[in-house]
C-alpha cells in the first residue's frame, strides 16, 4: 500500500465517513480525508463555480498543500466522478484509483422526481434520517449514524443543490480514455442508489481493461461506514 491515502467523501457527508477505515489502515499509512467545498466544515471560496472540474482543481490544490509523495486516491458516489477526473490529469505521485459506488462519468441516472425530492429534502433531519435508512444495508453504531445524518444537515444549500442540478448531469466521458492507473471498482449488493447493474453498464466499461470489480455482499451504498474492511482490502490490491 503506498504511503497516503487520500479519502473523498459523497455527496452530503464530510471526510470524517473514512474514520471507521483509518483504524484498518497498517501502521505507518497517512489518510488524508478532506472535507470538500460547501460540505463538512470547508468554506467555498469566492467564484467558486461547483463542477466537477472545480472540485478537480481543489483536490489537486489539497494534495499539493498537503505535500503528498505516493498516494492511492479514493472517490466515493460523487466524488468518484471528481476523483475520475484529477486521475485523468496524471497528478504527479497517484498510483491508484479505488472508487466506491462513484458517480458514473456520463450522467448520474436520476429521474426527475427523485431530483426533485433530493433537493426540497435538504437541512431536514426527518429526511437525512430517511435518506440514511435508504441508503444504508449493513448495521451501523449509532454514533456513526448521528454523524452521517448531522453532515448531511451541514451540507451548504448551494453545493447540495448545484450537484443534483448539474454535477450528476455533467459528461466526463471524453477523460476516460487518458485514465493510465490501476483501479479497482466496488459497490454495495443492495445499493440502490447507483446499482450494481449501472455501475457494471456505465462506470466499468470506461476504465482500464482488466479493472477488478468488486460487488459488496450485503451492502448498500456507504460503504466506508458499511464495508470498511472490503475497502481496505482494495486498498491492498486484494479483489
Amino acid at each position: 500500500m503506498t504511503p497516503t491515502v487520500v479519502a473523498l467523501h459523497c455527496w452530503a457527508s464530510s471526510g470524517r465517513e473514512y474514520d471507521v477505515l483509518r483504524t484498518l489502515l497498517p501502521a505507518g499509512v497517512r489518510l488524508l480525508a478532506p472535507d470538500l467545498p460547501g460540505f463538512g466544515g470547508q468554506a467555498v471560496a469566492a467564484g467558486f463555480d461547483y463542477t466537477v472540474r472545480a472540485y478537480a482543481d481543489w483536490i489537486a490544490a489539497f494534495i499539493a498543500q498537503e505535500q503528498v509523495g505516493e498516494f492511492t486516491l479514493i472517490g466515493h458516489s460523487m466524488s468518484g466522478k471528481m476523483a475520475l477526473a484529477l486521475a485523468a490529469r496524471h497528478p504527479a505521485g497517484l498510483r491508484r484509483l479505488v472508487l466506491l459506488s462513484p458517480s458514473p462519468p456520463a450522467g448520474e441516472p436520476m429521474t426527475d422526481e427523485d431530483r426533485a425530492a433530493s433537493l426540497a429534502a435538504q437541512g431536514k433531519p426527518e429526511e437525512a434520517a430517511k435518506t440514511f435508512d435508504k441508503i444504508t444495508r449493513r448495521p451501523i453504531a449509532p454514533e456513526l449514524r448521528a454523524h452521517v445524518i448531522a453532515d448531511n444537515l451541514r451540507s451548504t444549500p448551494a453545493a447540495w443543490a448545484n450537484w443534483l442540478q448539474h454535477g450528476t448531469r455533467e459528461n466526463i466521458e471524453a477523460l476516460m480514455p487518458r485514465l493510465a492507473v490501476p483501479c479497482h471498482l466496488l459497490v454495495g449488493e443492495g445499493d440502490t442508489a447507483i446499482t450494481p447493474e449501472t455501475q457494471r453498464r456505465l462506470t466499468l466499461p470506461l476504465l482500464p481493461a482488466g479493472t477488478p470489480f468488486t460487488v459488496v455482499p450485503g451492502a448498500g451504498h456507504l460503504l466506508p461506514l458499511e464495508a470498511a474492511a472490503e475497502v481496505a482490502a482494495a486498498l491492498n490490491g486484494d479483489n
